[in-house]
């Protein structure tokens, strides 16, 4: 069943008289569970892209339905609820707040979303033992090192049990191993039905995915498979 389906988009940037295409007549769809890899150079469009697909910005034409629904054709309150509910982020930069605690990092879509602090408090501390971070429940972001704090954000990305994991270079920041560990985090999350797309620059990070689109200078260059689905 595709869950994602996005056709002939297109998105321009207007400067004055100067019109800049970022994405250029894009299609392609993502199937329930699926683990996608978008990979692209600097400029290419992956991260407008990125945003299109996290209902963080609309096409300026094209379709983008996801469960069924056209989200191009969304108010900002509606693209909002999506976000909070059906897309969970997770960014290269991390994102969490310096000096609060892992737990209450994760929380923190939680407390948007209005649940009671007490299950809010006891789903943070589930999920970060899921991602390995049982032992550093109560540590701040500044006493954690660059993969754990991203495990922290994805934990955060879980909160509100997301149908899509959205990681934007998610691990640009940190290093090989800790790299290959967080990888491993997204394909067991795949298996537990998740769906999963990456935003990566890096070939051996996209190998970790089912499949791989090629994206250059705007438009789709190429789909590679990388394993069975």
């Amino acid at each position: 069943m595709e869950q994602i389906a996005i056709s002939h988009v297109r998105k321009t940037y207007n400067t004055g008289d100067v019109e800049t295409v970022a994405l250029d007549d894009i299609s392609f769809s993502i199937k329930k569970g699926e683990f996608v890899a978008i990979v692209g150079p600097s400029g290419s469009g992956k991260s407008t892209l990125m945003h299109v697909l996290g209902a963080l910005d609309t096409p300026t034409s094209g379709t983008y339905i996801l469960d069924g629904e056209d989200v191009s054709k969304l108010s900002k309150d509606q693209l909002a609820e999506i976000r909070n509910k059906k897309i969970g982020f997770v960014f290269q930069s991390f994102n969490l707040l310096p000096r609060t605690t892992a737990v209450k990092n994760v929380a923190l879509p939680m407390i948007y979303a209005g649940v009671a602090k007490d299950i809010r408090t006891k789903k943070a501390e589930e999920l970060l033992k899921e991602v390995g971070l049982g032992d550093r429940m109560n540590h701040t972001s500044s006493q954690l090192s660059g993969g754990q704090m991203q495990r922290v954000a994805i934990a955060r990305a879980l909160s509100m049990n997301p149908a899509i994991i959205l990681a934007d270079e998610p691990t640009g920041n940190i290093s090989t191993v800790q790299a290959e560990e967080v990888m491993k985090i997204f394909q067991g999350l795949q298996k537990q039905g998740h769906t999963i797309v990456i935003i990566t620059h890096e070939p051996s990070i996209a190998a970790y995915a089912q499949r791989t689109i090629h994206i250059k200078d705007g438009r789709i260059d190429k789909e590679t498979k990388n394993r069975e689905v």
